[in-house]
């Protein structure tokens, strides 16, 4: 499946390590398998700082923010990303999150605008999968998985 052609358009996509972690081989290989799905990827590399993250986003004019996160930081760096973005008008742009992240602060990340975690066994093909149905323009229209899409047979 390739994300350019059946779009319409080439999705650009930051994926960012913020932080002191420097553990960026999940990033890397996030990066690779979106980009062999024919989107266009941002790469910021390790310990980029929030607010750095938040401005590359809107300069290159991204689809959405994707942070790898292992520190244990992932509320407050994700708070203060929201914020971020927030502050530069792009307060709307999706936020995944890959890493070792507890279920029981999936509730407060949603609450921070992050649309799905994604953790360490997370299958590549789910994660372009679930990235090209959230830049699809028509994803907004109808705000549904792509799991619930195949449940009900789309």
């Amino acid at each position: 499946m390739h994300a350019a052609t059946e779009l319409g358009y080439t999705p650009r996509i930051l994926v960012a390590k913020p932080g002191l972690d420097g553990h960026d081989r999940g990033a890397k290989v996030i990066a690779s398998a979106l980009r062999d799905a024919g989107m266009e990827v941002i790469y910021t590399g390790l310990r980029a700082s929030v607010p750095a993250i938040a401005a590359a986003a809107v300069q290159e004019g991204v689809d959405l923010v994707g942070l790898s996160i292992l520190s244990g930081a992932h509320l407050s760096i994700c708070k203060q990303l929201r914020e971020e973005l927030t502050k530069r008008g792009a307060q709307d742009l999706p936020v995944l999150l890959g890493g070792v992240i507890p279920q029981s602060d999936w509730p407060l990340l949603a609450e921070l605008g992050v649309k799905r975690v994604f953790g360490p066994e997370s299958p590549l093909e789910e994660v372009v999968q679930f990235v090209q149905w959230l830049v699809e323009p028509k994803a907004w229209a109808a705000p549904q998985t792509p799991a619930a899409l195949q449940q009900e047979g789309a």
